[in-house]
């Protein structure tokens, strides 16, 4: 069987690549031989706990060496990585275990067992899952992305064709590694044999001086960072950058243009999930320049815009934003020895997002899916959060929806409906905040909320959400800052 370039270990016997550098983290370097050997030994724990091929496993996934010899480890077996985002409450973690049904689940580093059994051969299918990461579905319930060692590849591929490698590049990596656009980099290094720089969590101070002393030559950020980071360069260490992306979330033109007069290559993307990262992204230009959009289709990636009857957007029309190709999830999780359900029509698959496209091919994206909020990068829908606030006592109805915010791109808002008790509103309404904030990671939290009479309705008798928001927003209070 053909090698797809995923493995370590076949990395490490290339001539000349073991001594090449896989890791810089603050000052230390960890070279591919020295990586392959800790991933060949955590794949023979692993191996001795009972997974292998179709396996799953659940981890933790920081940003640190111990998940990325783990997830590589994980490559090595055929085993899927289902990549737990750090900041999940207990509650949010154990409801994503349970949908996943992992054959083991990891809570902390792996130590290293004395087994040495022989490690099987690597595999190298190209349908086999690599990962299983969990994206919010629009009904409030995780839906995991089965993404394959093909989608990986093709879109690490797709990348190196727009973007392309120095002989000095290094990437920067500085999120969690429960998102996809922090794997799709491990995976996008390796195939390049390239290294990456490794900062364990977002701090402007601490990037900087890694791009400083590590010599890293492009980052991926969403707009807050790239904001944060903008804030705390006083020294020009930012364009000694190649070029930054920014994705996650819309960036505003002041934003760019920021970055633009510090001589800061910024290209937009647009990705998801489901596509294993990117779909859109700007080419290379001079950098200082500015570009309007989120860039063309990646090669090898299809982006068309629909109309709701189904049929084709003309240039600049906003319609519903469908992609296909090889990057492509294979569908989304539906339990063990089931089959992915992929969700699409002659390969297309319907984002859910809007957008249009202009004469040059460049897409536009005019809204993140339907009540979607991006706070910071993060993806929250409001079912979810709407849920959690009506289990607490008290709550007759909720309604969650995003308003903008100059640092965080959008903040979580919430409406609500009250049962009397005896107590003043504005005291309620904080005591049910705080009793959901028990339930919800950080970024889901509500940091504004309205205490209504009662929520408008649609003829249908749907929720209005924009009447909603309407009564919402002369009645807003803080609940806190983030």
């Amino acid at each position: 069987m053909a090698r797809d370039g995923l493995s370590m270990l076949d990395a490490a016997y290339e001539p000349g690549v073991a001594e090449l550098p896989a890791i810089f983290e603050r000052g230390n370097v960890i070279t591919y031989g020295q990586l392959a050997a800790r991933v060949r030994q955590r794949a023979r724990d692993l191996a001795a706990r009972g997974v292998g091929l179709g396996s799953r496993v659940a981890l933790r996934a920081t940003c640190d060496v111990e998940t990325i010899v783990s997830f590589f480890a994980l490559i090595e077996l055929g085993v899927a990585l289902v990549p737990i985002h750090p900041r999940l409450t207990d509650a949010e973690e154990q409801a994503l275990v349970d949908d996943a049904h992992p054959d083991l689940r990891l809570s902390g580093p792996v130590t290293e067992s004395l087994n040495t059994e022989r490690l099987p051969e690597p595999v190298t299918g190209a349908d086999v899952p690599a990962a299983i990461v969990y994206t919010s579905g629009t009904t409030g319930r995780p839906k995991g992305a089965v993404l394959s060692r093909k989608a990986f590849v093709a879109s690490a591929r797709a990348s190196e064709t727009n973007l392309g490698w120095h002989s000095n590049d290094r990437w920067l990596v500085c999120m969690p590694l429960a998102h996809v656009g922090g794997l799709s980099i491990l995976t996008r290094s390796l195939l390049a044999r390239k290294p990456i720089v490794l900062e364990p969590r977002f701090d402007p101070e601490a990037v900087l001086r890694a791009i400083r002393r590590d010599g890293a030559t492009q980052i991926s950020v969403v707009p807050t960072m790239l904001d944060a980071l903008l804030e705390a360069d006083r020294d020009g260490d930012l364009a000694r950058l190649r070029f930054v992306l920014v994705g996650g979330a819309a960036a505003s033109p002041i934003l760019l243009e920021r970055a633009a007069e510090r001589g800061l290559l910024a290209l937009t993307t647009y990705g998801l999930t489901e596509a294993c990262s990117q779909v859109t992204c700007q080419a290379l230009r001079q950098p200082g320049t500015l570009e309007p959009g989120s860039g063309r289709a990646l090669p090898g990636v299809e982006l068309r815009i629909v109309r709701e009857d189904g049929g084709a957007a003309l240039a600049n029309e906003v319609g519903f934003i469908e992609v296909r190709g090889p990057n492509l999830m294979s569908g989304y999780f539906a339990g063990p020895d089931k089959p992915p359900t992929m969700p699409t029509t002659d390969g297309w698959f319907a984002t859910g997002d809007m957008g249009a496209v202009d004469e040059l091919g460049r897409l536009f994206v005019h809204a993140r899916r339907t009540d979607l909020i991006v706070t910071g990068g993060e993806n929250v829908y409001p079912a979810e959060v709407e849920q959690a606030l009506e289990q607490c006592a008290g709550v007759a109805s909720a309604v969650v929806f995003g308003v903008p915010d100059a640092r965080w791109g959008q903040i979580v808002v919430a409406a609500l409906v009250l049962n009397e008790n005896g107590l003043p509103e504005n005291e309620r309404a904080m005591n049910v905040i705080a009793e959901a904030s028990n339930r919800l990671a950080p970024h889901k939290r509500p940091r504004l909320v309205a205490v209504l009479p009662t929520l408008r309705r649609t003829p249908s008798g749907k929720i209005d959400r924009m009447a909603v928001c309407r009564d919402a927003m002369p009645r807003l209070v803080t609940v806190s800052s983030r």
